[in-house]
């Protein structure tokens, strides 16, 4: 047996953390001194203790240490899998956050390419002679009238395999939305999340970038609250608010969203999936990724569990003549890229490019639910 002190030098514990997991069940010790009180450690012990250790260093929280030392009892492969999960989550914030600095870095250096072309155009001005033009797209001189808004369309499709719809959409003015469902209750999912997007009022054109993207979370965490309760269901949820001069995004899933400009379609948001997330560690190549009977297993998703998900958040300055999509997997799991590009970029109207999606998921087989949102930035 070893005394407590021992047994922290061995296990590289302090002794006060050791108290701590005895409180918790975590780690109890082998014997305890009835009149004393004082804690004895058997030596078997040190392996667990030193498992403990390594999992708090990761950063892994009390709660899923304990189930990653349980499932190692009885199935070391099983608890190497699930650290692996958990630093796959790890990895997939840490890009988030990466991703919404980088964007918070872009919007504060300072004016932007859109401000002085919204000036320009509203005015017939430069952008000195526009200097007081109001941010966000509005001229100045014009009762806060826009200079640029989104023309929208949005199309939902079961597919040809699906019995049932589970896809929800909006688009709106100000607010495009597109959530895809899973389990028994995976259609009122969708639309209970969406439905709680919708409550997010319009941005003022002046808002500021954080005043919106804090909206935009804590609509994502009543979204969260509004699936609780649905047995062994949720939902994925891409979703973007319009300020005339920015569109910030809020993200959990593997819905996405694209930007197309001058041509070229660009990616903006990033799969909430185990198999993204090793292609991120450089574990697996993006082209076997698509090949993968997991590739839909989900790191992130509106379930009303006891903690909401964090999105993914970010700030996109946009510029006239941007198109956007946001869709659900059932569309962007079975077409290329590529092909996505060439159906956006075909000169046509958001609802002949939105039907002309539907139409290449069908072709690629249909094996899913689609839900896509085209959106045109345009005059005004």
């Amino acid at each position: 047996m070893l005394t407590i002190g021992d047994f922290a030098r061995a296990s590289r514990l302090s002794a006060k953390a050791l108290r701590r997991y005895d409180e918790l069940g975590l780690l109890p010790p082998a014997r305890v001194d009835p009149f004393t009180g004082y804690r004895y450690y058997a030596a078997e012990q040190l392996e667990r203790a030193r498992l403990i250790a390594w999992l708090r260093r990761i950063g892994m929280p009390l709660a899923e240490v304990g189930r990653v030392c349980a499932l190692y009892a009885s199935d070391a492969s099983g608890a190497a899998r699930a650290i692996r999960g958990y630093w796959a989550r790890v990895e997939s914030d840490t890009a988030a956050r990466r991703d919404l600095a980088a964007s918070l870095v872009d919007r504060l250096k300072g004016p932007t390419e859109m401000t002085d072309e919204t000036a320009d155009e509203a005015t017939g001005g430069t952008a000195e002679e526009t200097a007081d033009a109001a941010p966000g797209g509005t001229a100045a001189g014009t009762t806060g009238r826009p200079a640029f808004v989104l023309r929208t369309a949005v199309r939902l499709d079961r597919g040809l395999v699906r019995a049932a719809q589970q896809d929800a959409a909006h688009a709106g003015p100000h607010l495009l939305a597109v959530a895809d469902g899973y389990g028994p209750e995976g259609e009122r999912a969708a639309l209970a999340a969406v439905g709680a997007l919708e409550a997010v009022p319009p941005p003022a054109p002046s808002a500021r970038t954080g005043d919106v993207l804090n909206a935009l979370e804590d609509a994502v965490r009543t979204a969260d609250g509004a699936v609780s309760g649905l047995a062994d269901s949720g939902t994925t949820l891409t979703a973007a608010v319009w300020t005339g001069g920015r569109l910030a995004l809020a993200h959990v899933g593997d819905s996405r969203a694209y930007l197309l400009r001058d041509g070229a379609l660009v990616r903006l948001t990033r799969d909430h999936t185990v198999v993204q997330a090793l292609v991120d560690a450089g574990e697996l190549d993006p082209a076997e990724a698509a090949d993968r009977p997991d590739r839909a297993l989900l790191l992130k998703a509106l379930d009303g569990g006891e903690a909401a998900p964090e999105p993914e958040l970010g700030v996109h300055e946009t510029r006239p003549g941007d198109r956007y999509l946001l869709c659900t997997d059932g569309l962007s799991a079975v077409a290329a890229a590529d092909d996505i590009r060439r159906a956006l970029a075909a000169g046509v109207g958001p609802d002949e490019a939105a039907e002309a999606l539907v139409a290449l998921a069908r072709e690629r087989g249909g094996p899913d639910n689609v839900a896509c949102v085209v959106a045109d930035v345009v005059p005004a």
